[in-house]
């Protein structure tokens, strides 16, 4: 090909054109033209108006007119920008619709909150390089053959419940064996959240402020599942829990209960009422990736800044301590039903929860403790039922012995049970095992279904009474009736293996003698007595100084737990 057959490219920046001698040469395809008339007459219009504008910005009252609408113009956007940031700080993960109006004698803006967390994504196994994933149908499970043993005989300086062996896996193990993606949530998929301006007592039972007035038909179809729903839970004033709704919570500690967790552990104190207990036994994994969280109140706080050592950095050994002002309930143990039961709602991007009593010392750790109850089970909650009593008649009684509600409201709440069904329990209800739980922990996966079930078991404890062992099994029951799902009511044997029950604070201070006094062990009957009464079945913190007959060997002082490794059995206390 020689250069003449490269003929002529033309484009927007230049053409070739073949030269003397073959020689290409570019030329400029820009043409200089002459202005025309009409450019000229264009230009010297502009030149007027502008002459004019410049003309009149002069005068004094129309700059300062051009002035005040700048002004104007920069006060409203800086409005609407701070508007949004707090509307957005306000609503935090939830999206909020007004939906209504009115409501009898005043006015109440209720307003739907979704919860954009009803399918939580996958969240990755702790240190996962280091933990493989083993499906549960594909290895025999190593704890198969596992059976608790037969309690030990009688000993009549131990009178009460006590803990049973319990087979775990170890902590890699049991991690291994945490499901790669969420469960299915039966029929509901979707839940919401009613919140409320001006909470309005329509009836005369039941609600509060911060839970609001549900009316009983509200209640009632609150129990007729479907894959969309909207009920009360909580946290009634506002859409973001914990933020000007009633137990309120600074805003550092909020976006840190917002953050995204596999595995969390929770507990509450207030009123003072207990003595925090720092974990035991806790893997390293865990520790890393497993926070602690211990809910106060302020006068809590007061006492741990002079007792415990709480300063800046909100730790008291594992426990990030979170502090909660304006508390709703004037009485320490229905405030702690909040985070007992609720807990979804102030972790919104958490997997897994276990809720443990201010009173309860965690000794096993918590991911073996899911895979125990959970995940070795096939369920989504978990909780113990009573070492001694099963039946919800019972169960009030025995709270009206004790001392635990005034009778009225105990007989009030029981009787409109019975009403809608309520009966004794027998074993024509099997395979449920008991209709009375050991509520101090709850072990939990949170799904739209499980969440659902502690919204309305709170519910119930808003509009009855605070003993949430009453409302348990209708509230369950009900659920049951509705979708295929269930409860794991382990025994309570099991459960006093994983945590160490104390006493309350005011009972501990009975027992601790003035300075100076020396103490001497009480008889023997009155020992017996002072642990007849202790309905929990907990031993005295101070044992006798004095010991009659043998003394009694290292192993048999109490079941601890039986670590199955991957070729012998661990026994550890």
């Amino acid at each position: 090909m020689t250069g003449g057959s490269l003929g002529l490219r033309t484009g927007s920046y230049g053409s070739l054109h073949q030269g003397q001698n073959g020689v290409l040469q570019t030329q400029n395809s820009f043409i200089v033209r002459k202005p025309s008339r009409m450019s000229l007459s264009g230009s010297r219009e502009k030149e007027r108006f502008l002459h004019l504008i410049w003309r009149y910005l002069g005068r004094r009252k129309v700059g300062m007119l051009i002035l005040a609408v700048f002004a104007l113009l920069a006060f409203l956007t800086g409005f609407i920008t701070v508007h949004k940031e707090e509307a957005s700080e306000s609503s935090g993960p939830y999206i909020a619709q007004t939906i209504q109006n009115k409501k009898n004698s005043g006015v109440n803006t209720v307003t739907v909150c979704g919860d954009i967390n009803n399918e939580p994504p996958p969240i990755p196994h702790p240190f996962a390089p280091a933990v493989v994933t083993v499906s549960s149908s594909s290895l025999e499970h190593p704890c198969r053959h596992f059976q608790v043993p037969p309690p030990p005989p009688g000993d009549r300086r131990r009178i009460g419940p006590r803990p049973c062996p319990v087979c775990y896996l170890p902590v890699d193990q049991a991690i291994a064996r945490m499901p790669s993606s969420p469960s299915t949530s039966p029929v509901l998929r979707h839940l919401n959240y009613f919140r409320e301006e001006n909470p309005i007592k329509t009836e005369r039972h039941g609600g509060s402020d911060f839970g609001g007035f549900p009316s009983l038909k509200q209640r009632n179809e609150s129990f007729n599942i479907k894959e969309s729903m909207t009920v009360h839970c909580g946290f009634a004033k506002g859409c973001r829990p914990g933020y000007q709704t009633g137990f309120d919570i600074d805003d550092a500690d909020l976006r840190e209960l917002e953050q995204f967790h596999g595995v969390i552990v929770a507990s509450a104190i207030f009123g003072n009422y207990d003595i925090i207990q720092q974990p035991k036994s806790i893997s390293e994994i865990a520790k890393k990736s497993v926070p602690f969280f211990m809910f106060v109140d302020e006068e809590t706080e007061a006492f741990m800044k002079n007792s415990s050592g709480l300063d800046s950095s909100k730790m008291v050994g594992l426990w990030r301590i979170v502090v909660v002002r304006n508390i709703p309930y004037t009485d320490p143990r229905r405030n702690g039903k909040v985070p007992k039961l609720l807990l979804h709602r102030l972790f919104p991007h958490v997997r897994y929860s276990i809720w443990i009593d201010g009173k309860l010392q965690l000794v096993v750790d918590p991911y073996q403790i899911l895979e125990r109850f959970l995940w070795r089970q096939n369920a989504t909650f978990a909780i113990s039922r009573h070492y001694r009593r099963f039946d919800v008649f019972e169960e009030a009684e025995a709270n009206k012995a004790g001392g635990k509600y005034d009778n009225a409201s105990i007989n009030y709440q029981v009787e409109f049970y019975k009403k809608e069904g309520l009966t004794p329990y027998s074993v024509a209800k099997l395979p449920i095992t008991s209709d009375v739980p050991e509520g101090c922990v709850i072990i939990k996966e949170h799904t739209p279904i499980t969440n659902l079930f502690t919204c309305l078991w709170f519910n119930e404890v808003d509009r009855f009474t605070s003993r949430d062992q009453l409302s348990f099994s209708t509230v369950r029951d009900k659920v049951m009736a509705k979708v295929d799902w269930g409860i794991n009511m382990f025994m309570d044997c099991e459960r006093r293996n994983f945590v160490i029950q104390a006493y309350h604070r005011d009972l501990l201070e009975q027992m601790v003698p003035p300075a100076g006094v020396t103490s001497l062990p009480p008889p023997a009957k009155e020992n017996t007595a002072l642990v007849k009464s202790d309905m929990a079945g907990r031993t005295p913190v101070k044992k006798n100084p004095i010991r009659r007959g043998k003394e009694r060997k290292s192993g048999s002082r109490r079941h601890r737990k039986v670590v199955i490794g991957s070729r012998d059995n661990i026994s550890a206390r």
